[in-house]
């Protein structure tokens, strides 16, 4: 049950309160809705803008280490020298400085944004064929689960996940131990962006990437396996269904892909050896 909003939001929460007209059952309240806050967000390096992301203003110093990394815009966190969160009057500019070109030359001598396509947005400026769609590399051998831990996993992850308790309307990405208890979530309006965070954040932590799983509460599409992978995730699982280009790159990562994971249930589309099932288990 979607929780009652307060009658202000608690500052820097990631939703706004608006007076909203409700009407149930032929019935008409004036309330108080929880709104999701989607704002602008400059990702800036080395003074080049490279792309203008729409995102939910929590954990933005998370999403600025995670998109670089996941984005292969810098080798690892020891690249990312400095990250400054500035509100504009029209979003927020994160200014990054860090140590090498590779953002220079993905942006082109004129400067442009050049971000690879995402899943439903389109090419979003993508040059190249080779731009769109990046092959990252294999994973490492990772550690096997019993399917009873997802179980827990999908059963805790809904007290975890305050912005989306508030407004219905949030992606969770959340990093799984291997008895099933959920370590880090990080919420967001956009999949990627929710990824991108909890990326940070494990890198942050220094969290070992072979030592656990990650639990997604969208669809697992390709750009999603590229970006765990690119950090060495080994076991992906989604509520919801992947795409067929998602399901190709954790074959050829090595990666484990479960879909449609639900209490009671799922699909498991690549490597299905890191998933242990124990005599009586279910599914």
């Amino acid at each position: 049950m979607q929780q009652k909003p307060p009658d202000r939001a608690p500052a820097g929460n990631g939703y706004a309160i608006r007076r909203v007209d409700r009407y149930r059952h032929g019935e008409h309240e004036v309330v108080s809705d929880a709104i999701t806050e989607e704002v602008p967000v400059a990702m800036v390096y080395n003074d080049v803008s490279f792309a203008v992301m729409m995102v939910t203003p929590l954990d933005l110093e998370d999403f600025a280490l995670g998109f670089s990394l996941s984005e292969g815009l810098v080798a690892g966190p020891e690249a990312l020298h400095s990250i400054e969160v500035r509100p504009r009057l029209e979003g927020i500019e994160v200014a990054m400085h860090v140590a090498s070109n590779v953002v220079e030359q993905r942006a082109g001598s004129s400067g442009e944004r050049l971000l690879p396509g995402r899943s439903g947005c389109g090419l979003c400026g993508a040059r190249m064929l080779e731009d769109a769609v990046r092959h990252p590399d294999p994973v490492g051998k990772g550690l096997c689960i019993e399917a009873a831990a997802l179980e827990r996993s999908l059963e805790a992850l809904r007290a975890k996940q305050p912005v989306n308790s508030a407004t219905g309307s949030v992606h969770a990405a959340a990093w799984v131990d291997a008895e099933g208890s959920i370590m880090l979530v990080r919420e967001d309006v956009g999949r990627h962006n929710a990824l991108d965070k909890l990326i940070g954040a494990l890198v942050k932590a220094r969290i070992n990437t072979e030592q656990g799983f990650l639990l997604v509460t969208s669809r697992a599409s390709y750009e999603m396996v590229t970006k765990a992978a690119s950090v060495g995730i080994a076991l992906m699982a989604a509520i919801s269904a992947p795409t067929a280009l998602a399901i190709h790159l954790a074959e050829s990562t090595g990666m484990t892909l479960v879909g449609f994971a639900r209490p009671g249930s799922f699909v498991v589309y690549t490597h299905p050896q890191r998933l242990l099932h124990s005599a009586g288990s279910h599914p």
